[in-house]
């Protein structure tokens, strides 16, 4: 089981090939999770919400972990996250692509610009729009069985992820290498850099985590 208590950025990693399932409606969508990236606590990470400290839109990344953080961005799109690190650290993980393993259909007629499987959740914002989830999931308890969105963790960890930059994060934080995913997997997003490419952090690289995580 992934301690989910741990920094943002060493949970990150390890949530690659994991399930998120959302049963809105009572009918289920379910995907592989191959992309996230990490955003840490308050004073730590100028790239995160919680950089301030806390706020309402905020106040669920600094409760437990395990629990999602859905927010509103762009006035039209929903993201999801989950919580880690300790009660008051405020760490989070975003998911921003998955590959949809199971009620397709569905996903679909909620996704109707998709071309194809692949686009169904490539993107944070399809992800959200093919599960259904909305600020009404935020605050839900991941981990407990039978709810309405639900993360079941991966039999194994990925043994090679893929780094990079995180996508269009800007400032002090453009170069943070908290962007993490399964290479060659045609679900990841395309990669959007806040500033010109040209460094090994902004191309991204592949690292071998069958000795240590990070």
């Amino acid at each position: 089981m992934v301690d989910l208590t741990q920094a943002a950025h060493v949970v990150a990693p390890q949530l690659l090939g994991a399930l998120l399932s959302s049963r809105v409606g009572g009918q289920t969508v379910t995907a592989r999770i191959t992309e996230v990236e990490a955003y840490a606590a308050v004073g730590i990470d100028p790239g995160s919400h919680a950089f301030r400290g806390q706020t309402p839109r905020t106040s669920v990344m600094f409760g437990p972990a395990g629990h999602a953080y859905v927010y509103f961005t762009y006035g039209m799109h929903w993201c999801c996250n989950v919580v880690t690190g300790e009660v008051g650290e405020a760490g989070a993980v975003l998911i921003r692509a998955g590959e949809i393993t199971e009620g397709l259909a569905l996903a679909h007629s909620r996704r109707v610009a998709a071309r194809g499987d692949r686009e169904l959740a490539q993107g944070p914002a399809r992800l959200t729009q093919a599960l259904g989830i909305d600020g009404e999931l935020n605050g839900t308890a991941l981990l407990q069985e039978g709810g309405v969105l639900t993360l079941r963790m991966p039999e194994q960890a990925a043994t090679k992820v893929g780094v990079s930059a995180r996508t269009g994060v800007g400032g002090a934080g453009a170069l943070t290498p908290w962007r993490f995913f399964l290479p060659d997997e045609p679900t990841v997003s395309r990669y959007r850099p806040a500033k010109a490419r040209g460094s090994r952090l902004a191309k991204g690289y592949v690292q071998n985590l069958d000795s240590e995580l990070w």
